[in-house]
Formats: C-alpha cells, structure tokens, sequence
C-alpha cells in the first residue's frame, strides 16, 4: 500500500514538474492603439484581466513609453524648461504612466514599454545640432544621451521590468516634442550592433533589467544579417530577441520565419490577435490553429524538416515567450464593439504558453465551454465556425496555390484597393475558385453561427452579425477578383455585368449590417477612399468598368 502511495506521489510530482517546465517564462500581451487617435477602451487594458487570462507581463505602446515621460533635468534643464508646455506636457505623461505601471505591479504583471530608437526631445537635438547625426547609434554624442536616457527611465520609473525595442519604423503622431531617427536600420555592423551593445551593457547588464528587441523590419526576414548580428552580440540573461511569426507584417501566405529557432539568443514570438489586414476582429478569423499547430500554407516544411509552427518551435527549447497583441496594429478601423475574436485568439494563445505540452483543441474547448458557457454539441459547432473562418479568409483575400501572386497590400485596415491578378489563365482559374470556395464557408459560417445557443444574447448577435460581415464582405472581395480578371483578359467580358451586379448587391447588403446590428456590428470598410497602401480606390475602378 506504501509503495502504491509512493508511486502515485512520483507520478503526480513529475506530471507537475512537466506541466512547470512546459510553461513559457514570459507571456505578454499589448494593446497597440491607433498613432494620433483616442486610444481604444478594452478589457485588456485591464491588468486583472490579464493575469485571470494567463498573462504575466504587459507592454504599453509607444506612446506610453517612458521615453516621452523623463525630464532630463539632470543633463540640460533647458530640455523641458520649467513653466514650458512641453514641461507640462511631459509631466502629465509621467504622472499617467507611474499610475498605470503600479496597477499592473499590484496585479503581479510584469511592466515592459515599446520605444522607437532612436528617439529624443526636438529641444536637445536643436541645442546641441545633432539633427543630421543623432540617427547613428556609434556617433558618441548620440550614445551619451542615449545612455542618460536609458538610466533615466528606470530611475524615474522603476516599475519597468524592460524595454521593448522597435527600430524597423518611427512613430509621432503622439510625440509632439519629440523626433526621431535611425540610420539604416538593415545595416548589422554600423547600426543593429552598436545599438544592442549599448543596450545590453546600460539595460541588461547595469541594470539588470530586461530588453527586448525587435527584429521587424530591420532584420526578420534576412537568414545571413540575423545570423551576423547573433554572432557579434554575447548572449545575456536579459536580452531577449522578438520575431513575428511570419516573415514581414501579419499576412497570411507569408513564409514562417525562417529566423525562428536560430542563433544563441532567447526568442518570443509575436502573434497579432485582431488582425490590420483582416477586419481587426470584425469578422470571425481564428489564428491561434494556425499559429500553434502550422497554417495549411506552410504545410510544406514540414516535409522538409523545417520548423513550421509554434509547436515544433517550443519544441527545441528555443521559445521563451509568447507576445499577443489583442487589439490593435495599423490604423484607423475597421472599429469592433465586442473583442470576442480577439479574446478566442488571445486566450488560446495564454493558456497554450502555460503549458505548451497541451493540445490546440483541449484549450479551445476549455475556451468555449469555461469561458462562454457552451454545452458540448454546442462548443463543437463554434470550433467548426471557427477554423472554417482561417480557410475561409486564405482563400477569400489571397490564395492557398499562388499566395506570391497576389500582392497581400491590396487591403489594409478599413481600405479596399482593386486587386491585380497575373496574366496566367492557369493561375487566374484557381485563383478564382478559391474564391467561390471561400464565399460557400463564408455560408456555412453563417449557417452554423445560427445553430449555436449561447448563454450571452451580445454573444450570440456578435457571431451571427460578425459572420454575415465576413460574408458580405468576401463577397465583394470576389467580385473584385473576378472584374480584375475581366480587366486584364483572362476570363470572359460577357459577365462583367454580372459581377459588377453582384459587387453592388454584396455592398447593399453589407452596408445594412450596422442597421440590423447596431449594438454590435463593427464600422465597416471604407469605399470611397484609400490610405497607407498603393493602387486604385477598387469602387472608382468599378464605376470605370461600368
């Protein structure tokens, strides 16, 4: 009987230890509001409900950086003159972010902030003339006040556990005293290396805090530049390196990243939960599948030997963390008014980087039926909607066969452009099959979303309203592809009129929407306009076509 008790109690202890080693050390999550707009109001700027979701860290966005926040009296008093309106301006900021740095300190999450680098107050660069120069991480005056900077962040907000580093782009839409600069961000040995040095020594080193850099659009899709730049930095305890799980911007059809799992650094892996490039949570869109267990797109390096998902990757012991952004990326809308495709993304994504050891599915389950409250059959039909939805958006927006001949840009954020097709009429067919598949999910989405008994009514309108704007709007994203390629010659004229009939009627209905569902239908796209993005309004090409 002893020894039955002894096995049992060896059994339990090595499953905890198990479940403990499987469980990522930094999971964190960022609401990245829109640069110059009102920033968004939602739960996940709450960090109780953070850490009741699984999260044990939080990085605020760029403009709630401490860079924008410290004084710097202790260099130049006439940085930010007392009495000044930037003074002002500055002092506010500070008062904001120590308040909401301690309420994620007092809820046991960890305080990381995004920065762009390198970033100064307009002040400093005009009195000392370094406007041409403070753009280059080796020039000495430019690391002086970098370093100051540095320290001062820390020492005036010591809840920070980190900095998260981004130098692919620089942002001031909220910045008005500031400006920023950096110096050819892709080159390794004059900028990216200086730059980490300087970090890992003031940050990691000094003061034994954490930093965070961001390999995006500066050198996450270059094998030889990250590699360059991995050999020349000395690993340390608190440097951590950050890489979106496809290669450029979250597109789906992008390659899986080739830098994943490389190198001697620590890597996390950034996952956007509400995606700029399609719909921003207005319509069910489910990643998470894809993200942890491999897009169908990238099924191919699995037969190479290749790592292809978060699964494979947690598996060589080089995944240190997990970064969701549940809201925001891009700009302007489309705007939601319930965060639930969000939440399922975002939620998977947490509990999964508890314990990585457990199943894609076995946490979706626990999603629908612990936290919407669904019965079984019911929890059944919402997986069925929601990895439907991942086929459904491949398929509608780009391609499954020929995703590389389709120019992913040709929607953004709430903007629509007319799609360009290639001239091959082999491609051009399944291309558009593709297309008329995608639109009979987008129908059975909507079938089954009405099949689905929730216990919350604001749930239930949300997936019901939430899949018919899939719907419709994967309609006209059909039209469009099938007028672009009536436009270019490789499918019949004699039925422009027909597709240009059915843009119109898939816009009708689509624009009803708001009206039907008015307290929880997300804005919708925008037709008369384009932004951030190139080619033709497609509603002005249309009329054209007339």
């Amino acid at each position: 009987m002893r020894n039955n008790s002894l096995v049992a109690f060896f059994i339990i202890s090595f499953s905890a230890l198990a479940q403990n080693n499987a469980k990522l050390p930094l999971i964190m999550d960022m609401v990245h509001n829109n640069p110059g707009e009102p920033v968004y109001i939602s739960q996940y700027n709450n960090p109780d409900v953070l850490t009741k979701m699984g999260y044990n860290s939080k990085c605020f966005f760029l403009f709630d950086s401490p860079m924008l926040a410290i004084n710097w009296d202790e260099l130049d008093i006439d940085v930010f003159p007392k009495g000044s309106a930037s003074r002002a301006w500055v002092e506010h900021k500070a008062k904001r972010l120590d308040s909401l740095y301690s309420d994620c300190k007092k809820n046991g999450i960890d305080v990381y902030a995004m920065s762009d680098l390198i970033l100064f107050p307009k002040k400093l660069v005009q009195k000392y003339g370094i406007e041409n120069i403070f753009g280059n991480p080796q020039n000495s005056q430019t690391e002086k006040f970098l370093r100051f900077q540095l320290h001062q962040m820390f020492a005036q907000f010591p809840q920070m556990d980190g900095l998260v580093v981004r130098i692919g782009e620089t942002y001031l839409e909220d910045a008005p005293y500031h400006v920023g600069k950096i110096k050819n961000k892709e080159d390794a040995q004059n900028t990216i290396i200086p730059l980490l040095k300087i970090l890992r020594d003031e940050v990691c080193v000094k003061l034994n805090k954490k930093v965070i850099f961001r390999t995006w659009y500066s050198f996450d899709v270059n094998e030889k530049t990250y590699r360059e730049v991995d050999a020349a930095i000395e690993p340390h305890k608190n440097l951590i390196i950050s890489v979106k799980h496809c290669e450029g911007d979250f597109h789906r059809g992008n390659p899986f990243s080739k830098v994943l799992g490389i190198g001697r650094h620590k890597q996390i892996v950034e996952v956007q939960c509400a995606r700029e490039y399609e719909g921003k949570g207005a319509y069910p869109d489910y990643i998470a599948n894809g993200v942890i267990n491999g897009f169908e797109e990238h099924k191919s390096l699995e037969a190479e030997g290749k790592i292809w998902n978060l699964k494979g990757l947690a598996k060589t012991g080089k995944l240190y963390g997990v970064w969701t952004w549940t809201r925001g990326g891009g700009w302007e809308g489309p705007y939601i008014k319930n965060e639930l495709w969000s939440d399922l993304n975002a939620w998977v994504m947490a509990q999964w980087a508890n314990n990585t050891n457990q199943t894609e599915e076995s946490i979706f389950q626990r999603y629908a039926t612990e936290r919407l409250k669904l019965s079984n059959d019911d929890a059944a039909k919402f997986r069925q909607l929601a990895l439907l939805s991942a086929q459904a958006v491949i398929r509608g927006r780009r391609s499954v066969e020929y995703f590389n001949d389709i120019n992913t840009w040709w929607t953004r954020d709430e903007y629509i452009t007319f799609p360009v097709l290639p001239k091959d009429e082999t491609k051009v067919k399944v291309i558009l099959a593709e297309k008329d598949k995608s639109i009979a999910i987008w129908k059975e989405i909507v079938a089954i979303s009405k099949q689905i008994k929730f216990k919350n009514k604001a749930t239930e309108r949300t997936v019901i309203c939430s899949s018919l704007y899939g719907l419709y709007l994967y309609r006209i994203y059909r039209s469009l592809f099938y007028l672009s390629a009536i436009d270019n010659g490789t499918y019949s004229r004699k039925e422009k009129a027909n597709y240009i009939a059915e843009y119109d009627a898939a816009w009708k209905d689509y624009q009803v929407l708001p009206v039907q569902y008015p307290d929880v239908c997300a804005t919708l796209y925008n037709k008369s306009i384009i932004r951030r993005t190139t080619g033709e309004v497609a509603d002005l090409k249309v009329d054209k076509m007339r």
